[in-house]
């Protein structure tokens, strides 16, 4: 019986491990920067509110920006149902955040 091979610190080598799947990970909104390779989120995807743990279809839309990291051309969307939009306004502006909310505009089936 032979030996398993040393590496050179004198501890045996580690096998070669096998390689582990990603998971798919699938944005709230579709960017039109993204890359094109990017899978895009089917039109429910789409439009879930983005409020933790709501699965609502989305009616509005929170512009905003962190004045501390983000340029002031730099604009960061959140998406909400009719039930979370003032949650989310008043969690961006109580962190003083530049907040706009606008209506949703539905993209064409």
């Amino acid at each position: 019986m032979t030996a398993p091979p040393q590496a050179s610190h004198g501890l045996p080598a580690s096998p070669q491990a096998a390689p582990v799947e990603q998971p798919s990970i699938t944005p709230v909104t579709a960017s039109t920067d993204r890359a094109s390779s990017v899978e895009q989120p089917s039109p429910v995807e789409q439009t879930e509110c983005s409020r933790a743990g709501c699965r609502q279809q989305a009616v509005w839309a929170l512009h905003w920006r962190n004045p501390r990291i983000h340029a002031a051309d730099r604009r960061k969307t959140w998406i909400a149902c009719g039930e979370h939009v003032v949650y989310l306004r008043e969690f961006l502006s109580a962190r003083d955040f530049p907040v706009e909310v606008a209506a949703l505009a539905q993209r064409p089936a």
